[in-house]
């Protein structure tokens, strides 16, 4: 099986530091959804890996996320494909859940999904809580300048180290294939 790992905010959709608490305020990272489909064709399973504090914040419901994942589902229906697994933690730092990148509970859900060992696979991210959970895990990370990726980049952290940098998840994945 050929899977991928994906973040979603700021990399599949745009991101806001206010976070997107509607389903009119998530919109798609130019080419993402494009992306996705070209790795659905190439036989790829994609999964995404994504925090979602704005729920345990009060900021919006569950169903609200649900809903927003069903607008990515409908755009990537168009062209007949779909994100094969969604993972999400609605947790806060503070709250110490292992399901909250950078710690590993998210990407051990799909490994126990689909029965696989996540190591040596792809994930692609714009954070450092990306790169460090897919380090965590033995994945190979790349980064996209999207979302927070330019403000990743800047703290030069040693985990960013040998990490590819790309202009967004479209260039990412056209370099993988």
């Amino acid at each position: 099986m050929k899977i991928i790992v994906l973040d979603r905010d700021g990399v599949i959709n745009q991101d806001s530091d206010a976070y997107i608490k509607s389903v009119e305020e998530w919109m798609p990272e130019t080419g993402s959804i494009e992306a996705i489909v070209k790795l659905k064709q190439a036989g790829y399973t994609v999964a995404i890996a994504t925090n979602q504090s704005g729920i345990r914040r009060g900021f919006y419901s569950r169903q609200t996320l649900s809903n927003m994942h069903l607008k990515l589902q409908g755009l990537l229906a168009e062209q007949g494909e779909k994100v094969d697994w969604i993972s999400y933690s609605p947790y806060l730092s503070d709250d110490g859940s292992v399901c909250r990148k950078p710690l590993s509970g998210m990407l051990r859900a799909i490994e126990n999904r689909y029965n696989i060992d996540l190591t040596g696979e792809i994930m692609i991210g714009d954070s450092l809580a990306d790169m460090k959970v897919a380090q965590l895990k033995g994945m190979k990370p790349l980064l996209v300048k999207t979302g927070k990726g330019e403000k990743t980049l800047a703290t030069q952290d040693a985990c960013l180290k040998g990490v590819p940098v790309y202009q967004n998840l479209l260039a990412a994945v056209e370099s993988l294939l």
